[in-house]
């Protein structure tokens, strides 16, 4: 199996494209800066920027022999209510966290097309029908991810190609760990993230990975449209404390 998985150098990229290349994968790496693991190779590329998404994948598609399966894990985060972020951070982060999936995708169905057991992960989020508060423009870009996964998986599934997403929690990735470091009291804000979650901690990067891996094999074969919860009972679990 050949994937391409973008935000590939840290956390919950990277850790995916650890698990495929331990399984026998042939795996690049789409990022903007960073190293890929090692076994695979990184191309650089910025999702913002169609043509750079396309020279990316061309050429990653010719280095492994063509694609099965994206991994379209790159994005950002965004903090504040809909008061706190002015228009063209709105911008931003939709542009990256859902039309850079639209452009990797759109890039990549090409060769997808020609694969035996095509597949698309999108990593969203617990954001997407969750409310949680100060996340509005985070959880808007991973609510249009959500629904974006949806509607892919209806255009495609007769070309054989299964769309997918991952919905972690609040995860322990180098995102998290800043947001951590920049608050005034980084012990008691990880303590709130970790009673967030019904199991009391954050999701590691490699617990999601092995959901994305799951999706993207062909294990899932029948498995389209479907959103996966990795989220420590975030979404379902309501518990009295």
């Amino acid at each position: 199996m050949r994937a391409l998985v973008t935000g590939g150098a840290s956390g919950i990229g990277r850790a995916t494209a650890e698990l495929l290349l331990s399984r026998g994968w042939s795996v690049a790496v789409l990022d903007l800066q960073g190293e890929a693991p090692l076994g695979a190779e990184l191309f650089a590329a910025d999702v913002t920027d169609d043509a750079s998404v396309r020279t990316a994948v061309e050429a990653a598609a010719a280095r492994l022999g063509g694609l099965d399966v994206v991994v379209n894990n790159a994005g950002i985060g965004a903090q504040g209510t809909v008061a706190d972020n002015d228009d063209a951070e709105w911008h931003r982060v939709l542009d990256v966290n859902v039309l850079g999936m639209v452009r990797v995708a759109r890039a990549a169905l090409p060769h997808l097309r020609r694969s035996d057991s095509a597949a698309i992960v999108n990593t969203c989020s617990v954001a997407a029908t969750a409310g949680l508060p100060n996340r509005a423009l985070y959880s808007a870009s991973k609510g249009a991810v959500y629904s974006l996964t949806l509607a892919m998986a209806a255009d495609h599934v007769a070309e054989g190609i299964r769309v997918n997403c991952v919905c972690p929690g609040t995860a322990d990735t180098p995102w998290v760990g800043r947001l951590l470091e920049a608050a005034d009291d980084p012990e008691a804000e990880r303590a709130a993230l970790n009673a967030r979650q019904p199991m009391g901690r954050l999701v590691s990067a490699p617990e999601v990975a092995e959901a994305i891996a799951y999706l993207a094999s062909p294990a899932a074969a029948s498995s389209t449209g479907v959103a996966l919860h990795v989220d420590g009972g975030m979404q379902n679990l309501r518990l009295r404390r």
